[in-house]
């Protein structure tokens, strides 16, 4: 995992930032899946994320569809930019913006914020992918979307940390169950090939969200919120499972290099989210 240079948060353009290794990175993403950057927020940046993010769970547990099930006592939720004070830092982050322009193309787009909860215990996933692979990825040997993960508590081997089979992303989906779920009988090779991260509060992941991987269980007596950015290249599908929206006073505000990066709706007033991309194969868990 790279570590954040001096001048990592500040606003940029959507070219790929000097700082950073552009061949590491296409080279990690490729290669592994997965890469990461130590540092790139602030500890009371993050606090601040981790607030915004509560309330928005309380939010949406309190309303039909708000948050979908990921397995026993594990959540996901779709929320707005305007749910959290730190979009624009986000999205502005001269590394997120260069691992974007980098392997997506500089005509990317960002499609998708929400959040992941596994709460005090939730339940080991089974392996999988977050959808079925795209013909680009198949045929093109192409990685046309990536997620950022951001924890917004330090994680410890007993808070449900998050495991990766690196290299995965380019496996057949042969008897893949939905294109997602690999059979039981290719887990012995996820498993020795299974890394554990335990990110602390301040660093960033991306990730191919091909890349077979599983939330593992929450022993620990608190939730760990991770939040999720979905970016897609041009002609890539994953906004379609999506709904982000932003308020014409909202849009108004973002600095042109941002508009031109999303893929959302301009309304009036913001609308609930009923997230559609519900993955059934998680909800019970590692049998």
């Amino acid at each position: 995992m790279e570590t954040a240079s001096p001048e990592a948060h500040t606003i940029d353009k959507a070219a790929p930032h000097p700082a950073y290794d552009l061949s590491k990175i296409m080279g990690g993403l490729y290669g592994e899946g997965i890469i990461g950057l130590k540092g790139a927020f602030s500890r009371e940046w993050v606090a601040q994320l981790h607030e915004d993010i509560l309330r928005a769970y309380q939010e949406a547990l309190g309303r039909p569809g708000g948050a979908v099930g990921r397995g026993p006592k594990r959540h996901y939720v779709e929320i707005h930019p305007e749910d959290i004070r730190g979009f624009l830092d986000l999205v502005t982050h001269p590394w997120v913006v260069a691992v974007c322009a980098t392997v997506l193309g500089p005509e990317y787009k960002i499609v998708e914020i929400g959040f992941d909860v596994p709460n005090p215990g939730a339940v080991a996933q089974p392996w999988h992918r977050d959808f079925p692979a795209p013909p680009d990825t198949i045929t093109g040997r192409r990685l046309n979307s990536l997620a950022f993960n951001l924890t917004t508590v330090d994680v410890t081997e007993d808070r449900g940390p998050f495991e990766i089979a690196p290299g995965t992303q380019w496996d057949l989906p042969e008897g893949f169950e939905h294109g997602m779920f690999p059979p039981r009988a290719y887990y012995p090779r996820y498993e020795a090939r299974a890394q554990r991260k335990l990110p602390q509060m301040g660093d960033i992941s991306a990730r191919s969200a091909l890349t077979i991987h599983r939330g593992t269980a929450n022993t620990s007596d608190i939730a760990r919120p991770a939040l999720v950015l979905g970016a897609d290249a041009p002609g890539a599908v994953n906004a379609e499972r999506h709904d982000l929206q932003v308020t014409r006073h909202f849009y108004e505000t973002l600095p042109e290099a941002v508009r031109q990066h999303l893929t959302c709706r301009v309304v009036d007033q913001l609308e609930p989210i009923v997230q559609a991309h519900t993955i059934e194969g998680l909800m019970m868990g590692e049998a």
